[in-house]
């Protein structure tokens, strides 16, 4: 399933339109870094691996806009995890 997701400057969120509802990621700005607070797949999209392509989503564009990201999120955390090549991109003096 291909994803396209959308920067929601409005709203402060990620957003994907799937079989017409709404998958997000919820974001701030705090002190230059991204602050990923949370992701929402409605019920009857979840376990198909919405999230994760979201998180992924995301997090390149984190990268490719050269941002550092604060995680909140336990969705985007466990992605991180699974995929460590995406811990370059988290504010560690944020963290520490």
């Amino acid at each position: 399933m291909e994803i396209e997701i959308v920067n929601n400057e409005k709203h402060s969120r990620f957003e994907a339109a799937i079989e017409g509802k709404i998958a997000h990621v919820d974001y701030r700005f705090d002190k230059g870094d991204i602050i990923l607070l949370h992701t929402f797949v409605p019920e009857s999209l979840r376990g198909k691996g919405i999230a994760s392509a979201l998180a992924k989503l995301v997090l390149e564009y984190i990268k490719e806009h050269k941002l550092k990201a604060v995680i909140y999120c336990p969705t985007i955390a466990k992605y991180i995890k699974q995929h460590p090549e995406y811990e370059v991109l988290v504010d560690k003096e944020y963290t520490e």
